[in-house]
Formats: C-alpha cells, structure tokens, sequence
C-alpha cells in the first residue's frame, strides 16, 4: 500500500497477494479494477476518520429505543447423541464425519 498525496493506494502486488491468500486467480483487468475499487474504500474511510465524533453517544443500536432483551439462562438437558446423529448422512461412532475440505 502506498501513501500518494495523503490519499492510500492500494497496488497491484498487494490484490495479487490478497487474491493468492483466497486461492484466486485474477486477471490483468480484475486486477487493475480492484486496486481502484479498494483505494476508494480506503478513501472513504480515510474521510469518516476525520468526523469529529468527541459529543457523540457511544449506542448499540440506530434507533434508541431498541434494546436487547435477554432470557434467563437455565440450564438444560442436551439431545442426547444418538438423537442429533440419527439423520447423519455419514458417522464414525457418536461423531459426524465430514468431507475434507482443505
């Protein structure tokens, strides 16, 4: 990433890198779209970090009258294995088993 005028910009090494950490492969034009695309969100960022927010509220929700509400926590019996493995597709013993994925 480099800094021109103030401004971050996002270079080409650093969309391929990202991209080969995501097992993707892009072309030249992806590429160059998306050194463009990120710089931008960069951009904005870089603007929303200049809003002066000192006498703001900190909220948890948009609207303050919204508000979590939470139940109880009881304790509970848990299904028992042989009720949450009955619809398996494939199991070894009391464990699902999965294809592998990497």
């Amino acid at each position: 990433m480099k800094k021109a005028s103030g401004k971050r910009v996002i270079t080409e090494d650093v969309v391929k890198y990202v991209a080969g950490l995501s097992r993707l492969s892009l072309g030249e034009k992806e590429t160059v779209k998306f050194c463009g695309q990120l710089s931008d969100i960069l951009g904005y960022i870089d603007q929303l970090q200049e809003v002066d927010t000192s006498e703001t509220m900190p909220t948890i929700h948009a609207l303050p009258s919204m508000k979590n509400v939470f139940r109880e926590d009881e304790i509970k019996e848990g299904l028992p294995a042989d009720e949450a493995l009955k619809n398996a597709p494939s199991r070894n013993g009391k464990l699902f088993t999965v294809p592998r994925v990497v």
